[in-house]
């Protein structure tokens, strides 16, 4: 909204493939057929990213490109409303902007950062400051990708994919 409140927005067509991708279709086969049992690879967990950006814009386009892609989305209105959110839900990668109202995006970082339970989660900071000085600042932080707005989504998903696969390779 206008205010910076949060609405739910349903999208039916993302509702509808997510339910799909995580259906069971066993009951889609006919009775008289015989299936032969099959080792099955281990579940695909969806994988959540949130977005921090006080722009209602910024945080529905992006998650409806993140939708999809395949993934959740959970959003906060500014640093504040981050920090409240990752009492609850931790997510698998952050996407964070620098210029927010309360809190900016380098107190959401340092607060991840040093706080243990939140320490090894992927920022990906996005952000219209795009000078060198913020930038190296953001990596001081432990940033993990620094990219510019309005940012392409080929290069999003792409710093999104790398990190995501770096991550699951160091738990395995």
């Amino acid at each position: 909204m206008g205010d910076g409140s949060v609405v739910v927005i349903l999208d039916p067509h993302a509702l509808v493939r997510q339910e799909i991708a995580v259906s069971d279709n066993s009951h889609l086969i006919p009775l008289e057929l015989e299936v032969t049992p099959t080792i099955q690879a281990p579940e695909q967990l969806v994988q959540t990213i949130m977005v921090v950006d006080d722009s209602v814009t910024v945080r529905k386009v992006t998650t409806r490109f993140l939708e999809r892609q395949g993934f959740e989305v959970i959003t906060a209105k500014d640093g504040v409303d981050a920090l409240r959110v990752l009492q609850d839900t931790i997510p698998d990668l952050m996407l964070l902007d620098i210029e927010m109202p309360r809190m900016d995006g380098f107190e959401v970082a340092k607060n991840v950062r040093t706080t243990s339970r939140w320490s090894d989660l992927p920022i990906i900071m996005i952000t219209s400051r795009t000078g060198e000085k913020h930038r190296d600042h953001a990596f001081s932080l432990g940033v993990n990708n620094y990219l510019g707005k309005p940012y392409q989504e080929d290069i999003l998903l792409s710093a999104i994919h790398e990190l995501l696969d770096a991550r699951s390779a160091t738990k395995h």
